[in-house]
């Protein structure tokens, strides 16, 4: 018997293999799309599940209303498109075989198809299907006509209503709405986002980080999370305040609804209030902000970086030595020494606690 609920509905789909594979040898191009395949399978992180493969595509579901950011489940498809076209970039420099397959891997790409329904799992034999109308509508989306009308073809294409089950409303503006007319669903009302220049992006970023040796106070706490999860914790100035004893923080200038290099993140500590800027954003790594300070026109880094380990992740806090006018930066090391490693260890204690509550971060405000 199966039982309906609502979720997720994600697919991961192959550009341009059919071509592909009707101008190349067949045993190196099954070689070539299982490598992509196994890729697209280890970069499927909860709280997604495995459906099946079929063919040059991935489908997978979330249960219920997911407890990620909207922010972070981007990263993380935006994170797969980055993996994908590496894992590609290294068979082209690496070929040293002159057939069709080889020589054509480059023409391949990634899209993804999200939306949000009901649907049941129905078990056959080793898999468990998506059955019902929202998958039936999500499998209709793989033939459309965006390459036609927008000339995007490396994309992430949501539904309206993955678009507010994830919160994405904001993110919208840097999106191109689209519509798809299908036979007994109608009109479907699409947002498509270009995923290819995060590509391109990432080998041109140039990131701010605490050079060697110039690190004042480094803390460290280990969390029974994924690396992905506890970046999604992070990204949450609710949590983040309990590592300064604040009581709360707010984020401001976001980019089209998203925390990135140049959002400020306002934190209030009741008598005084501070600014944390951010300078680098690199999802699932690391994030660093240059903060105000108690001594006025001193300032410093903090980096968090997110070290994957046998049982989640090793949250390490770095604090950079002080910046400004010297007597000002060297008040604030001197401070800053002293003061810092309690401080900082109290608060990875108290988020320790939260995520180990019974709902884990979802019984947290989202700020």
């Amino acid at each position: 018997m199966t039982t309906t609920q609502s979720g997720l509905l994600l697919i991961a789909d192959i550009s341009g293999y059919t071509m592909f594979l009707s101008a190349s040898e067949l045993e190196h191009a099954q070689e070539i799309l299982s490598v992509l395949l196994n890729g697209l399978i280890d970069q499927t992180r909860p709280p997604f599940v495995i459906s099946r493969t079929a063919g040059d595509a991935i489908i997978s579901y979330a249960a219920g209303q997911t407890s990620l950011l909207g922010q972070t489940f981007v990263e993380i498809l935006e994170d797969t498109y980055i993996a994908f076209r590496r894992a590609i970039e290294l068979m082209v420099l690496n070929n040293t075989c002159k057939c069709a397959a080889c020589s054509n891997v480059s023409a391949l790409d990634l899209k993804f198809f999200v939306h949000y329904g009901s649907f049941a799992l129905q078990t056959l034999g080793a898999h468990v299907e998506l059955v019902g109308s929202d998958v039936n509508l999500i499998h209709r989306l793989l033939k459309n006509s965006i390459v036609e009308d927008t000339g995007i073809r490396a994309y992430v294409v949501c539904t309206s209503a993955a678009i507010d089950a994830l919160g994405l409303s904001e993110m919208t503006a840097t999106m191109t709405p689209h519509q798809e007319r299908y036979d007994h669903l109608g009109a479907v009302d699409l947002f498509v986002q270009d995923i290819h220049p995060v590509w391109e992006a990432r080998g041109a970023e140039t990131e701010v980080d605490i050079a060697p040796g110039e690190a004042l106070v480094t803390v460290e706490r280990d969390f029974p999370l994924p690396p992905h999860l506890m970046w999604d914790v992070m990204s949450r100035p609710a949590f983040r305040a309990s590592l300064y004893g604040a009581i709360s923080q707010t984020a401001t200038n976001r980019h089209d609804g998203r925390i990135a290099p140049g959002t400020e993140i306002h934190c209030d500590h009741g008598n005084s209030a501070t600014v944390q800027r951010i300078l680098t954003w690199r999802p699932f790594k690391m994030m660093l902000s240059e903060n105000q300070t108690p001594v006025p026109g001193a300032t410093c880094y903090f980096r968090y970086s997110l070290i994957p380990i046998a049982t989640g992740t090793r949250l390490e806090i770095a604090v950079s030595r002080g910046r400004g006018p010297a007597v000002k930066r060297i008040l604030l090391n001197v401070m800053g020494k002293r003061m810092l490693p309690g401080v900082l260890s109290a608060g990875l204690e108290q988020l320790a606690v939260w995520l180990e509550a019974p709902d884990g971060p979802a019984t947290q405000p989202s700020g």
